[in-house]
């Protein structure tokens, strides 16, 4: 039997910035994070877009836009002070034609509610900052967006944790709660409080904890294809005006740390949760369970989740994305995009008694756990500031 003051379940950029939080307002608690895979970072954390966004997507009065800011302040001097590289290339905006324009006025007016420093553009000042981009009319320009890459910022936040006196155990999963212990495939662990930073899992989890009862993951699997030509052929980040209705971006260019584009991701909805790639992993009763989900929203979704998912399956195909991509810029063939990164998997939540996917952070615990349901993109962004956030509740719930 092991014992620790706090249990975090969950070895992402999320569960790791939780406990090194816990972990510096209590200096003497013995804080341990186990992770189910061999390494941290195996899932979202390590496998996200790697852009540290700006923060203007989101509503003025959202968990999202309160902490997107201030996590790409804190996340660009934490990777500066860790001589972590970084690609501080910004980010274009563009619309396809006039029906955009409502749409891009509406993004620049949420970035001067949440304090984002944001610049109106004519296309041709478009033009200046990427020669190749398309836009009607008008386009905006955030500076401040960049891009990392993730997986460095994940070990070094694993080796800080270490550092700093945390207990991390890896190839130790969940198993079940069972008279106030939590059982894993490696042995017992009794923990003064757990919080559940499980991703792909959270809800599972949550409900042994009697939460999550109107909340479920729906999987999105995220692609994208790599471009062959040489970094800097495409200066910065080009993203097209969203439907602000999903919490999904649209098919944009992402520049790499190291210069190079990519095009995605997809929100394909995936068929179990750990579906990246093929069938070598199915899960059975995943599929049974997702697939009936998905079912159930075909009719009285508070979202079109059929033509949703029709989009995105065509995305499956090459042409099709390289197709996408090339409304936002010129010179985009299929021939310069051969190649797919390692795919990566939404851990979206769904509202089952609304029939609607949550937009922004959610959290439910009480003075025994706190469970982190819904943390999305941006949570990579804003996982410092959102792990002081989790943490005050923490320390409301516990006194």
């Amino acid at each position: 039997m092991k014992t620790c003051d706090f249990l975090i379940i969950g070895g992402g950029v999320i569960g790791l910035c939780i406990a090194r939080e816990l972990r510096r307002r209590r200096t003497n608690a013995r804080v341990l994070l186990i992770e189910k895979e061999p390494s941290c970072g195996a899932h979202a954390s390590g496998r996200n877009s790697g852009v540290l966004h700006a923060g203007f997507y989101y509503s003025p009065d959202s968990l999202k836009a309160k902490f997107t800011r201030l996590g790409n302040e804190r996340l660009t001097a934490y990777c500066e002070e860790k001589r972590i590289p970084l690609n501080k290339c910004g980010k274009l905006v563009v619309a396809k034609d006039a029906a955009d324009l409502p749409s891009l006025d509406e993004l620049f007016r949420r970035g001067q509610l949440n304090g984002i420093e944001l610049q109106a553009l004519t296309e041709a000042e478009a033009k200046s900052i990427e020669p190749r981009v398309k836009t009607y009319q008008r386009a905006l320009f955030s500076p401040r967006t960049s891009t990392v890459n993730p997986l460095q910022v994940v070990n070094a936040m694993q080796q800080d944790a270490l550092q700093e006196g945390i207990q991390i155990q890896c190839g130790t999963a969940y198993r079940r709660r069972n008279n106030g212990k939590v059982l894993t495939n490696q042995d017992n662990i009794e923990a003064g409080y757990v919080v559940n930073a499980a991703g792909l899992y959270a809800d599972k989890i949550a409900m042994d904890y009697g939460f999550s009862e109107k909340y479920r993951i729906l999987p999105f699997k995220g692609l994208y294809l790599y471009s062959d030509e040489p970094p800097g052929a495409i200066r910065t980040n080009i993203y097209p005006v969203p439907d602000l209705r999903n919490p999904f971006l649209g098919v944009h260019f992402t520049i790499t740390a190291d210069g190079k584009a990519k095009i995605g991701p997809t929100a394909i909805p995936a068929l179990w949760r750990e579906n990246y790639e093929g069938l070598g992993n199915v899960n059975f009763r995943e599929l049974v369970e997702v697939a009936s989900r998905g079912l159930g929203l075909l009719t009285g979704a508070g979202f079109d989740f059929r033509r949703l998912a029709m989009e995105e399956i065509a995305k499956y195909s090459r042409s099709k994305m390289v197709s996408l991509a090339s409304v936002l810029a010129e010179g985009v063939v299929e021939r310069h995009y051969q190649t797919w990164g390692r795919p990566g998997i939404r851990a979206q939540l769904l509202d089952i008694t609304k029939k609607k996917l949550e937009m922004d952070f959610v959290l439910e615990g009480d003075n025994r756990s706190m469970h982190v349901l819904n943390a999305v993109s941006p949570a990579f962004t804003c996982s410092l500031p959102f792990a002081s956030y989790v943490c005050d509740h923490i320390d409301n719930a516990i006194g």
